[in-house]
């Protein structure tokens, strides 16, 4: 299977399967003398593991980080970094009901008309467990970004059109809530919609903002490798999301370039910068040294007990209710993922760009 890579100098390739023995993933690229230890690797896979609230599946699974390699008393050593966490609560036989169908929503007909089969047991590469072997690579992407200033904060901005507003954004409140929301009163209404939700086996989806302070100007590669288009193509290659935007986004289109354009002006400490930031940070397909803002639209989860109608593999029209366990909402779990893809993207291209030009360059 093509595509399990992802990054040019700090590069991760993942591995392993929803129902297989485990999932992990091996991070090049990561320069020797990074403080790095399983704690590192476990605060990040304890926000996106099952079975936290009423909101996530009722898997009961520890993912539980292995350092393997790459790491010599405490440190890193620039040689490839690879990390597991095994399976310990799968239930294939939950599965086994719909081997021969293909579900709504899902990648079963795809996968199924691409490689003439396909791993049923919760969708195999395609399930959402494969996000931990991204998480994993993302801290050590966050723990090396750190040395540079560096921060990368995601939270959960709306769940079903209920939204934070600004005037009670608390990022300090992110933490306090199961749905990973910065506003007090848009969780406990989107919590109480998400039990209507469930009532009506259903699910809902919603959109994860995420803001990177520290990013010096001049990260990012013209043309094809673009800042943005990393990014881009890092967010929308999690499972479940379907839109994506760079500063004022698709508002943007509604706006006059007037209105749209960041005028420049100097601070008080003589840098340059900007009076606003529509723009998201990035001007050209280049950071510009203002906080770089994205966001991911995710999807309702696929995964519903309601009847729908659907074919099995050999084109007879049937229905099905979908048993198991699964997160009636995406967006909590998917936060961190998307904290950790940009983080990956943005440790990528700042060490792809030490070699800019001549004056860069360490005697």
């Amino acid at each position: 299977m093509a595509g399990s890579t992802f990054g040019t100098v700090f590069r991760m390739m993942t591995w392993g399967e929803s129902h297989g023995k485990g999932l992990g993933v091996t991070v090049d690229g990561c320069p020797a003398g990074l403080p790095l230890c399983e704690e590192d690797i476990q605060r990040y896979l304890d926000r996106r593991k099952p079975g936290q609230s009423g909101f996530t599946t009722a898997r009961k699974e520890g993912d539980v980080a292995e350092l393997l390699s790459g790491v010599f008393e405490g440190k890193t050593t620039g040689t490839p970094i690879a990390m597991m966490v095994r399976n310990q609560d799968q239930r294939s036989r939950d599965y086994s009901a719909i081997k021969d169908i293909y579900r709504p929503g899902h990648a079963d007909y795809g996968f199924d008309r691409k490689y003439g089969a396909r791993d049923y047991r919760g969708g195999g590469r395609s399930s959402g467990r494969e996000t931990i072997a991204r998480v994993a690579a993302g801290a050590v992407a966050c723990k090396l970004l750190e040395q540079y200033g560096i921060t990368v904060t995601a939270y959960t901005k709306s769940i079903a059109g209920i939204e934070v507003q600004p005037d009670r954004f608390d990022l300090a409140e992110r933490d306090k809530n199961s749905l990973y929301m910065p506003d007090a009163d848009a969780a406990a209404a989107a919590q109480e919609y998400l039990r209507q939700v469930m009532a009506e086996q259903d699910s809902a989806g919603g959109v994860v903002e995420c803001v990177v302070k520290g990013v010096p100007a001049g990260i990012g590669e013209p043309v094809f490798d673009k800042l943005d288009a990393c990014l881009a193509k890092a967010i929308l290659s999690i499972g479940a999301v379907k839109g994506f935007e760079i500063g004022d986004g698709f508002a943007a289109a509604r706006a006059r370039g007037s209105q749209n354009n960041d005028p420049f002006c100097v601070d008080s400490s003589g840098r340059i910068t900007k009076e606003t930031n529509h723009a998201g940070g990035i001007l050209g397909g280049i950071s510009d040294g203002s906080d770089i803002i994205l966001r991911a639209a995710f999807k309702p989860t696929p995964s519903i007990a309601r009847r729908q109608r659907t074919v099995t593999v050999s084109g007879e029209e049937t229905e099905i209710e979908i048993r198991g366990r699964h997160d009636p909402v995406i967006v909590p779990r998917a936060v961190v993922v998307v904290e950790c893809m940009t983080a990956v993207t943005i440790a990528d291209l700042l060490l792809r760009g030490r070699d800019s030009r001549l004056s860069c360059v360490q005697p």
